[in-house]
């Protein structure tokens, strides 16, 4: 638990789970509960305030779940996985099975996210090298966008504007797309030297993006500035696999 005023950490308790976890979410709704994503193709629903073990397992997913979202849009508790079994699944965490299962990807699943604006709406990343874009309420895909020529490690959508999105990927790029218009991204983000494994636009800033990768960087972008690259952080000393930016402190990271 990270308290913001004197930046101490106070390490609580651990939850066990008999294969590797690969993300987390948490509630949008119930401060003590979060989902993970794991190796045997299960999710596993936690409560911080009961620490027995999971509530509830959800196990549909026929490969490695690799990717888990708990929707942010009003008057929805709607969950979205990613799978190496090339299928995104939806979820509502009342419900003991998934509510619908969305085809259409031609590789693995790497990053699943729901849209902070559009109720229903969630953005895919696959090796298929496609940035795909589905509505929870229709079974096929909405928009396919071969963003890459190499496996799509992330994607993320703007805090700021309900039609961009960023891709991170295999060929060291970061790419900026517009829904209206895919035929061109809108920018390309070019620094990193080995493939990008995760990439989150600012809470704070409508232009300011973060990036790691394996290459054992974190990257400060602003796409809007001829010269984007703003920072390079060079204190891992292995491959950076995560980040996330707080939303309380333009600052932490």
């Amino acid at each position: 638990v990270l308290s913001h005023g004197q930046m101490s950490y106070l390490f609580q308790f651990s939850f066990d789970w008999n294969d590797g976890l690969f993300d987390v979410t948490w509630s949008e709704n119930n401060e003590h509960v979060l989902i993970t994503s794991s190796g045997d193709g299960s999710l596993q629903i936690w409560d911080t305030a009961k620490t027995k073990g999971p509530l509830q397992v959800y196990k549909e997913h026929t490969q490695e779940a690799y990717s888990v979202d708990w929707s942010q849009t009003r008057g929805e508790q709607l969950v979205v996985s990613g799978s190496w079994d090339q299928t995104a699944k939806l979820w509502d965490p009342a419900v003991g099975k998934s509510l619908c299962t969305f085809k259409g990807h031609e590789g693995v699943i790497y990053s699943t996210i729901w849209s902070p604006h559009i109720p229903g709406c969630f953005a895919s990343a696959s090796g298929d090298q496609t940035l795909r874009v589905w509505d929870a309420k229709a079974p096929g895909v909405k928009l396919v966008i071969p963003a890459h020529q190499a496996e799509i490690l992330s994607c993320d959508w703007c805090k700021y504007d309900e039609n961009l999105l960023v891709t991170g990927a295999v060929d060291c790029s970061l790419k900026g797309w517009d829904l209206r218009n895919i035929r061109q991204p809108v920018f390309v983000l070019l620094g990193h030297t080995y493939a990008i494994r995760r990439v989150k636009f600012s809470p704070f800033h409508a232009t300011l993006l973060a990036s790691c990768s394996y290459d054992f960087t974190v990257r400060f972008w602003d796409f809007s500035k001829p010269n984007p690259l703003l920072e390079t952080v060079e204190h891992h000393t292995e491959f950076t696999c995560g980040l996330d930016l707080s939303l309380h402190n333009c600052g932490q990271v």
